[in-house]
């Protein structure tokens, strides 16, 4: 069996610098906002190359806190797109924004610039691009935009940890970027955790005062705000990993570049890198006119595979209420029938990339 993801296999290999980090907060006994967190803040804006990180207790809120920081509201407009997980979306909700959605690029798979200025109204207040799979948007004709009509850029960077845009590091070029560290993510905890990135002073101090009730200082509540915080065990074993993050996602190129050599299946549509930035592949997403028929035969043959995403965003049940047909966003669509993702993790061994390959090549 190779499975989509084995993160024992990442654990194993470092067990004894995870439990000695989580030991640290153990014998600390402080568990909430502490020096763990500090340190990994300080170490993660480092890493992004950006002034200020502010943790918080997943992507969502990353995304949530991010739009109440710039003060979305009832009413404002946030520019997204439909193929991304619905959490980005929930994260508008939360800050009662309205999600617009725009189609995606067919190459990249992210958001397309050439759509965004006919989904501009007098009501939008931000674009809210996402990095997906690993593999940054088309940032600089987004910011181009965002200048022309005074918008604010957002940028989901929860698939993206170390991903590049013309050598600058993800969420590092728009006014925000958010970050996820699910367990499956590139740098990813042992259990939820997020965080906002930002060269702004008043936003940073903004995140820190909504992530903890709206204190400026303890009982002294300055604004309203919320209970998301990034926890020290956390925190921890983040700083652990993120030593090894540059070796990890070189590890995933290697894997999708002997992907790429190997895959010769000719109605299998292989993941294209953008000129203009370095991929990371948090997912190896192919493309194949009969997916699932694909996913089975894998599937007989022990190859574990998932789809990143089955169901449009403005077709969910949940997104009803936004009166969005099949059609209003035919690239997504059209790919949400299509899309796969093999397994590309680090740990991967060339042997199993070779396998899946080779069963791929027979169907």
């Amino acid at each position: 069996m190779i499975p989509i993801v084995d993160l024992k296999r990442q654990y194993e290999m470092m067990k004894d610098e995870i439990n000695t980090a989580i030991a640290e907060v153990l014998n600390n006994s402080w568990f909430i906002l502490g020096k763990q967190v500090e340190a990994f803040e300080q170490e993660f804006a480092d890493f992004c190359g950006t002034k200020f990180a502010v943790g918080v207790g997943s992507g969502t809120e990353a995304i949530h806190l991010a739009l109440v920081s710039l003060g979305v509201h009832s009413g404002d407009e946030v520019i997204t797109v439909p193929n991304t997980a619905v959490f980005t979306v929930s994260a508008i909700s939360f800050a009662n924004g309205e999600p617009v959605f725009v189609d995606i690029d067919p190459q990249t798979y992210t958001i397309d610039p050439t759509k965004i200025e006919n989904a501009i109204t007098t009501r939008t207040k931000v674009i809210l691009p996402v990095h997906l799979y690993g593999q940054c948007a088309d940032m600089g004709r987004i910011l181009e935009i965002a200048r022309k009509y005074n918008l604010k850029v957002i940028e989901d960077a929860c698939q993206a940890h170390g991903a590049e845009y013309n050598t600058k590091k993800a969420g590092v070029l728009g006014d925000l970027g958010c970050f996820s560290f699910y367990p499956s993510k590139n740098l990813g905890a042992y259990g939820d955790g997020g965080m906002v990135i930002t060269d702004n002073p008043e936003l940073a101090e903004r995140l820190r005062m909504l992530r903890n009730g709206g204190q400026e200082k303890r009982y002294y509540h300055k604004i309203k705000g919320f209970n998301s915080r990034l926890d020290e065990i956390q925190a921890a074993i983040l700083r652990v990993k993120l030593k090894h993050l540059n070796e990890w996602n070189e590890r995933r190129r290697r894997n999708a570049e002997l992907y790429n050599r190997l895959i010769t299946n000719k109605e299998v549509i292989k993941p294209v890198e953008a000129t203009y930035g370095k991929h990371i592949y948090h997912l190896y997403v192919i493309r194949h006119p009969e997916r699932d028929k694909l996913r089975g035969y894998l599937a007989e043959n022990e190859i574990g595979t998932q789809i990143h995403y089955p169901i449009p965003i403005h077709l969910q049940e949940a997104y009803r209420d936004l009166g969005l047909k099949k059609g209003s966003c035919q690239v997504t669509e059209r790919y949400a029938d299509e899309i796969l993702s093999l397994p590309v993790y680090p740990e991967l061994t060339r042997e199993e990339i070779q396998t899946v390959s080779q069963i791929i090549n027979k169907f």
